[in-house]
């Protein structure tokens, strides 16, 4: 963004309603500019040509063609920052598939007007400078040979891990906020069945946590649960931590529980990856990989070099995978970070590191 530019932001929802809420909340922030309302994906597309706008937010139900199928289609060759504005709906997670930059939910009963608008207010901010990631569309020339070098990668990463004892004492910490839906996805799905537990903290609103997880257990090999207060780390199982809580890692003798409890927020957010990272520096006694990705701010950076003064092994996304290199950006300027690597290679890493021990 040039400095002192406005943020020009296009708001396409079919309700006249939630059109004049959501234009009035955003244009009550000095630094955001609406230039154009859509009342459909017919109407936006024509919108978005006469006025090149800087961030779009799109309401996921709509008549005609919905902001799901809008956004497949349109964004491949209109690569624009989207903020999706949806209520409790699994096919969000289709339009972050799609290269949507984020997510926001509507207000319902348990989410409050001014803090929908604070959060859309955020999240365009953060979407004026996020790269927009879309799928991997190859030409038909290479759809063959990219379809089998895509198949021999997949069958490493399949591979049991074994039953090393240095596998069983283990554990494993991941923190993503913007853009991390699908980068979390990219590295787990490249993982065995039988990997050393996983805690991971994505910020996301109430009521997501537990359909992320369960999208998550279908696409992957390991099982994948949302974090229950009391769970005992098991291997082979990833756990999501709960939105609105604090998750944390607590030794109970020789086991590992989760304390998902409600709390503060931690580097302003609630689950933070900080709050996490932090209590996994102070209790674990074996072995620790920590795994920093995509997102705004630099949750999870003190908390990584933390670990790694721990003795932890410590892994960051790099820049050019990122969708927002700012949280693996700051820990890898404080020294927090062992190594970085893309999204699609992070797994790589993880299994090369867990192999030695």
């Amino acid at each position: 963004m040039v400095p002192n530019k406005k943020i020009r932001v296009l708001v396409i929802d079919d309700s006249m309603l939630a059109r004049s809420m959501i234009c009035t909340g955003l244009s009550a922030h000095p630094s955001i500019e609406i230039v154009g309302q859509a009342i459909n994906a017919l109407d936006a597309k024509r919108k978005i040509e006469q006025l090149k706008p800087d961030v779009i937010t799109s309401d996921v139900e709509m008549p005609g063609q919905n902001g799901i199928d809008f956004l497949k289609q349109y964004l491949p060759t209109n690569p624009i920052p989207a903020i999706l504005v949806s209520s409790l709906n699994l096919k969000v997670f289709d339009a972050l598939a799609a290269g949507a930059v984020d997510f926001v939910r509507k207000p319902d009963g348990q989410e409050t007007k001014d803090a929908f608008i604070a959060a859309l207010t955020q999240k365009v901010i953060i979407a004026s400078s996020a790269k927009v990631r879309l799928p991997a569309s190859p030409s038909p020339a290479a759809a063959a040979s990219s379809a089998a070098a895509a198949a021999a990668a997949a069958v490493t990463p399949a591979q049991p891990l074994g039953n090393s004892p240095g596998l069983n004492s283990v554990i494993i910490g991941l923190g993503a906020s913007t853009g991390g839906t699908e980068a979390t996805l990219e590295v787990m799905k490249r993982l065995p069945a039988d990997i050393p537990p996983m805690v991971i903290v994505q910020h996301m609103p109430k009521g997501f946590t537990k359909m992320y997880a369960d999208r998550l257990d279908r696409l992957c090999r390991m099982k994948v649960q949302e974090a229950k207060n009391g769970d005992e780390l098991q291997r082979g199982l990833a756990y999501i931590a709960p939105a609105d809580l604090q998750a944390r890692v607590v030794r109970i003798g020789n086991k590992y529980t989760l304390s998902c409890t409600p709390g503060d927020k931690v580097s302003g957010h609630r689950p933070s990856v900080d709050a996490l990272f932090q209590s996994m520096a102070e209790v674990i006694k074996c072995k620790m990989v920590g795994i920093i990705m995509t997102g705004m701010g630099q949750d999870g950076a003190v908390g990584l070099l933390a670990m790694r003064q721990k003795g932890a092994y410590t892994i960051g996304q790099d820049k050019e995978s990122c969708v927002v290199y700012g949280m693996p950006a700051v820990a890898n300027d404080i020294g927090a970070v062992c190594t970085q690597a893309s999204c699609t290679n992070i797994s790589n890493v993880l299994l090369r590191h867990l192999a030695k021990l």
